[in-house]
């Protein structure tokens, strides 16, 4: 491998790790959406040209996204965090079809198993090694693989995939989508969101109680990853994780008399 590349890898790895502290501190601290900028979105969708939506951003800095300091977009967990640009909070990507997610994962965190239902995604290693895994649908073979700094995968639409940092420092990716709302359906936590009986049946009726009792732990995206990281790193998971994240529980999903949240 040229020598000038592994020293650009080795110097962004570097920054890259550096900024992790400071860039969870200033994601913390994110901004909510303005009453503004949702009309913006919804004056660039009423405009019939691209010249239209032009006029609609009239300031230069509306083309820029700054991911260290994100007015929203924000999915924070106990391992990291993941910011997104896309027309929900950034209105110069509408028309464009375009959108991004930059994942900050500390040690041995997970991008937990998600799709993207109007998108496909291609996900770059900026620093750090990620094990990644794809499935596409029903009969098609698993798919995993390892991305080294400076290289690229793709998660077709619609497919399940995650994201581990499988090393002992913070890792960063950038995902690119071919939509400007690519959307994101996190497995586990939709998945135990339905009705128990529905869970307890598909999971080769394994107790009502039972499926509760796993419902109630899951952790928030992002999340630790593998025990073996961790004990290869010298880190211990925590006792609790944030579980704010899952599927809210109304009529149709609701916990039974007998159980509760």
């Amino acid at each position: 491998m040229n020598s000038n590349f592994i020293s650009r890898a080795a110097l962004l790895g570097t920054l890259m790790a550096s900024a992790f502290a400071s860039v969870t501190a200033a994601a913390a601290v994110a901004r909510d959406f303005t009453a503004e900028v949702q009309s913006e979105v919804a004056a660039l969708r009423d405009s019939p040209t691209a010249v239209g939506r032009l006029s609609t951003l009239s300031q230069d800095s509306q083309f820029v996204f700054d991911f260290f300091n994100p007015p929203a977009g924000v999915v924070s967990g106990a391992g990291g965090h993941t910011v997104e640009a896309s027309s929900a909070n950034f209105p110069a990507v509408v028309g464009n079809g375009v959108a991004m997610t930059v994942g900050f994962l500390g040690p041995c965190s997970i991008n937990t198993p998600h799709t993207h239902p109007r998108a496909t995604e291609i996900n770059f290693s900026a620093n750090g090694t990620l094990r990644t895994g794809l499935l596409t649908e029903n009969g098609a073979r698993f798919i995993m693989n390892e991305l080294p700094p400076g290289s690229m995968t793709v998660f077709p639409q619609g497919a399940i995939h995650f994201e581990m940092n499988d090393g002992c420092a913070p890792a960063v990716f950038v995902a690119a989508f071919n939509s400007e709302d690519p959307g994101v359906l996190q497995l586990a936590q939709r998945f135990l969101g339905l009705p128990l009986d529905i869970i307890s049946a598909t999971l080769g009726d394994i107790g009502v109680e039972e499926v509760e009792g796993l419902a109630h732990l899951l952790p928030d995206n992002v999340a630790f990853g593998t025990d073996e990281c961790l004990q290869r790193c010298g880190l211990k998971r925590p006792s609790a994780q944030p579980t704010a994240q899952q599927q809210p529980r109304v009529s149709g999903n609701a916990f039974p008399d007998a159980t509760s949240a």
